[in-house]
């Protein structure tokens, strides 16, 4: 009996999720090229990420639960029912560190509303990172769990994860010079007592949080306050993991579950980890 096997809604999708993430990373290898094609986000495209949104549109409206799939990579979501649930996607964060041969992920979302949904209807999220090894971090009814997929065959890694409480590292993205005055000060305190931490696929760093402890951010910026990140694929799924893990998440005002969804490519700074932390981020802020 695997972790997904109890037969609840829930468990049906993550265990779609998880068996689906082996595929993706199977064919990371045949499709290391660059796609001539762009996302709804202006961003271009790796045959992979275009390969993996495939591959979990397939598999995850093949559930007669799910009505919705919505993906970064399209600029609408895909109908495929009137099941109850709908499941947003970041199909391969982070498709730029193929050619480098870094870690990424796969990034998802349960909520119980349509796309654009606020991040209080999430009832899972998580990510699947393609590392050494590939891992599932799931987050549902607040508690966060690990797990090893191996062989289309999961297992518990461990239970009820939650961030260490002695922080040891921080990633900060986005051009510095680019950083709002008051977030540089932030940053040139947190340089002083973490180390840092960041490469490239924002989902490998922060794997790197809910191990080690820290602070990861991408804030608004001078000449795009709204940030980079998209609310819907990568804040609030991110957000709930952290706050399910005892952590906290911010906008610099506030968590990013509550920020109000007013479109699908919605971005919105995003700031997660150690809630001391980020309570003084958001002081330094103010």
């Amino acid at each position: 009996m695997t972790p997904f096997d109890s037969g609840s809604t829930i468990d049906e999708i993550l265990a779609t999720i998880a068996d689906t993430s082996s595929d993706v990373r199977e064919g990371l290898v045949e499709d290391r090229t660059v796609s001539a094609e762009t996302n709804p986000s202006g961003e271009t495209q790796m045959a992979a990420d275009i390969r993996a949104d495939e591959l979990f549109e397939d598999a995850v409206l093949a559930n007669d639960d799910v009505g919705t799939y919505a993906s970064e990579e399209r600029a609408d979501p895909i109908d495929g029912g009137d099941g109850a649930y709908h499941v947003a996607m970041d199909p391969l964060d982070g498709s730029s560190n193929l050619r480098s041969n870094n870690a990424m992920g796969t990034i998802f979302g349960v909520y119980t509303e349509r796309p654009p949904a606020s991040g209080r209807d999430l009832v899972a999220s998580g990510f699947v990172l393609y590392g050494p090894i590939t891992t599932m971090i799931v987050a549902r009814d607040d508690e966060v769990t690990d797990y090893l997929l191996e062989k289309e065959n999961p297992q518990v890694l461990a239970e009820d994860v939650t961030l260490p409480d002695d922080p040891t590292v921080f990633g900060f993205g986005g051009d510095v010079p680019n950083w709002p005055e008051d977030f540089l000060d932030f940053a040139r305190e947190i340089e002083q007592e973490l180390k840092l931490r960041y490469g490239g696929a924002m989902i490998a760093d922060i794997n790197q949080l809910l191990t080690y402890g820290g602070i990861f951010a991408y804030p608004g910026l001078k000449e795009k306050p709204e940030g980079k990140l998209r609310l819907q694929f990568e804040g609030n799924p991110i957000a709930h993991v952290f706050e399910a893990a005892g952590g906290a998440s911010s906008t610099g005002d506030g968590s990013i579950l509550d920020t109000e969804a007013e479109s699908l490519h919605q971005r919105a700074p995003m700031h997660v980890g150690n809630a001391e932390l980020i309570e003084r981020l958001e002081a330094a802020l103010d």
